[in-house]
């Protein structure tokens, strides 16, 4: 029985759901090291949901609720972001140029190197901090885990250090500038800084452990056949899980990065006229396009609108809209799915796509799985 609510998507509301390149507003003063000599340059985007930023002039593209936050960090060659720890799941996804990730309070407990199209999960309750190591315009996007991630904690340096500047920080997480004039609160109103002994409490992670954490180009396991259409024309689609099970009807698929992140994260390639077939399922999702153009049609028949997609733009889909993508250009396309929730999200396909395949010899076992269709009892 169908329990998905039918979600109809109107135009305005499809226009606001839209993200583009050009849309996204950087704020240089989102963090309390952002005076700090070798920090002072960084550039901190909220597209979705407010992220951790702590500047009330943070602009947020979008702030529907999704069960995730969606931003970026960009900053020149040899800017850094400093220690600092989250409460909920840190993703990055390195869209351009190289990044030196650290670890550890002081960043010394280990260190690697993103490069394009590399996908790093950085474990709660660790310090972590990063370094634009390569060109100029080097970019990473980032997902973090539930509609409020509580902020985080800043390594007790980089508090100290922010003081000579004039930046305090309050125990609300609102950032304090006595030089452009913000009266300096009660001192029992201002964080209190992580102790030594709270430190040593921390869980430390090896250099093995934390590779472990990261899906390069070369380690993704790509399925041919991830969904019901994947042999109709107008699927073919290809899926890498990266972040948790998500949206693949591959019994086989394994994600690389199994732990609860409260959302799921996987590559998306498709070939020109190829992509995924109408289907909605229950949860907020949103593509973002790494190249090629796609084009993102919601709605049911003799409803639908579409919107088309270039590099690094990005749409956010609503529970329960139906919707179809697919690769509108002249070369192969790739694009990041991040969808909300812990487990695996089960499709529901168009009746058509349900037929379709069925007459191809292909269905979808009561595990959600894909399955021969002589096999698969009918319900």
């Amino acid at each position: 029985m169908n329990t998905i609510p039918t979600v109809r998507v109107e135009q305005a509301e499809l226009a606001r759901r839209t993200i583009r390149r050009s849309d996204f507003v950087s704020c240089d003063q989102a963090f309390i090291d952002c005076r700090t000599p070798g920090s002072d340059r960084k550039e901190n985007y909220a597209m979705i949901g407010p992220g951790v930023s702590q500047s009330p002039g943070q602009v947020i593209n979008l702030r529907e609720p999704h069960g995730f936050n969606v931003g970026a960090a960009a900053m020149p060659n040899g800017v850094t972001n400093s220690m600092h720890l989250h409460f909920t799941a840190e993703v990055f996804l390195c869209f351009r140029g190289e990044f030196l990730v650290r670890w550890g309070t002081d960043g010394v407990d280990g260190e690697l190197v993103m490069r394009e199209g590399d996908i790093a999960s950085i474990p709660t309750w660790v310090f972590r901090g990063f370094t634009n190591v390569g060109s100029d315009d080097g970019w990473l996007f980032t997902t973090l885990g539930e509609d409020d991630t509580g902020g985080i904690i800043w390594a007790p340096s980089v508090l100290k250090e922010a003081e000579k500047h004039g930046l305090y920080l309050t125990a609300a997480g609102e950032l304090v500038d006595t030089v452009a004039g913000d009266p300096l609160p009660d001192e029992s109103q201002l964080v209190r800084p992580i102790t030594a002994e709270q430190i040593a409490a921390l869980r430390t992670y090896s250099a093995e452990e934390m590779r472990g954490r990261v899906a390069t180009p070369d380690d993704l396991v790509w399925s041919d056949a991830p969904f019901l259409d994947s042999t109709l024309p107008g699927g073919g689609a290809r899926l890498a899980a990266v972040v948790g099970y998500g949206i693949t009807e591959d019994r086989f698929q394994e994600p690389l990065i199994g732990n609860p992140h409260g959302h799921s994260i996987a590559w998306l390639r498709a070939l020109p006229g190829q992509g995924v077939s109408r289907h909605r399922h229950g949860r907020s999702q949103v593509l973002i396009v790494k190249d090629g153009e796609w084009e993102v049609t919601l709605n049911g028949p003799g409803e639908e609108l579409s919107v088309r997609l270039g590099p690094w733009d990005m749409l956010s889909i609503p529970e329960g809209a139906w919707r179809t993508v697919r690769n509108v250009g002249d070369a192969e396309a790739s694009a990041v799915v991040v969808t909300g929730g812990e487990g695996r999200v089960r499709l529901e396909w168009d009746e058509e796509v349900v037929r379709q395949a069925a007459d191809a010899g292909v269905a979808l076992d009561h595990g959600g799985y894909l399955a021969p269709a002589a096999l698969v009892p009918r319900r």
